[in-house]
C-alpha cells in the first residue's frame, strides 16, 4: 500500500512541484494551501505532514499545535525561517524535524523516508475524521475545533460519529435511536431530538457553524 503525504504550504506552485516528486517515488499525495483545507485532509489519514510554517491565515506552528493532539505521524517543517528559537518553537509544540527553505528534494525525500521508516515501528493509527473544520477523533471519542474541545456526553458523541460517519444521508429518529441505543433498547425515540439540540448547540457555541441539517418530514443528516 502506497504511503500519503499531505503538503501544506500557501505557495501553490510549491506545493504542485512537492506532490509530483512525490508521486513520481511512488506516494500518494495531497495538498493544502491553507489551514482549513489542511484540516479537511486529515481524514484521509497521512503517513506524514510536510507543513509551511510562514501562511497568512493560520501559521504553522499554530496549525501544529491544534492538530498534534489527534494525529500520530511525523510533522516536518518546511521554512524560510532559520533562527534557533524558531526551530525550538517548532519542535516543542510537536514538529518533528525542521528543513529550511531553499532545500534540496534529495535531502526532503531521505528525511521522509527516515521519519516513515522510524515511524512505522511505532505507530498506532487514530480513527480520525474531519468536518467543516472540526476534528472528531473516535478511537478517543473527543471532538475538537482550533484547539477548542467540545465536550459531549457519550450518548451525544454516540449519535454525531454515527451521523458524521454516514455525513450526507438522512435519518429519521427511529433509526438514529436503533443505531445508538441497540435494536433491543427498552425507551423511545423521541429522545433524539433533544439530543440533536443539545449536540448543535454545543457545536454552535465553539465553531459558529451548523453540522446538522433538519431534513423536514424525513429526520437528520450530517452536512458534509
Amino acid at each position: 500500500m502506497k504511503q500519503k503525504i499531505l503538503i501544506i504550504d500557501d505557495e501553490k506552485m510549491l506545493t504542485d512541484l512537492l506532490a509530483q516528486h512525490f508521486r513520481d517515488n511512488g506516494y500518494l499525495t495531497y495538498i493544502a494551501n491553507n489551514a482549513g483545507e489542511a484540516i479537511a485532509q486529515l481524514g484521509e489519514k497521512p503517513d506524514i505532514v510536510l507543513m509551511d510554517i510562514n501562511m497568512p491565515d493560520v501559521d504553522g506552528l499554530t496549525l501544529c499545535k491544534n492538530i498534534r493532539n489527534h494525529v500520530v505521524c511525523p510533522i516536518i517543517f518546511l521554512t524560510a525561517r532559520i533562527t534557533e528559537q524558531d526551530k525550538i518553537n517548532g519542535l516543542r509544540i510537536g514538529g518533528d524535524d525542521y528543513i529550511t527553505k531553499p532545500f534540496s528534494l534529495l535531502e526532503l525525500t531521505a528525511r521522509v523516508e527516515a521519519h516513515l521508516r522510524r515511524d512505522l515501528r511505532s505507530r498506532t493509527e487514530p480513527d480520525i475524521v474531519s468536518s467543516g473544520g472540526l476534528i472528531v477523533n473516535i478511537s478517543e471519542r473527543t471532538v475538537f475545533y482550533e484547539g477548542l474541545e467540545v465536550e459531549l456526553s457519550k450518548r451525544e458523541f454516540d449519535i454525531m460519529e454515527f451521523l458524521i460517519s454516514n455525513a450526507n444521508q438522512v435519518f429519521d429518529k427511529e433509526r438514529i435511536y436503533e443505531a445508538v441505543w441497540g435494536l433491543d433498547a427498552d425507551g423511545d425515540s423521541s429522545v433524539i431530538k433533544e439530543h440533536i439540540r443539545k449536540i448543535r448547540a454545543k457545536l454552535y457555541k465553539v465553531t459558529g457553524k451548523e453540522y446538522i441539517e433538519t431534513v423536514w418530514g424525513v429526520g437528520y443528516k450530517w452536512k458534509k
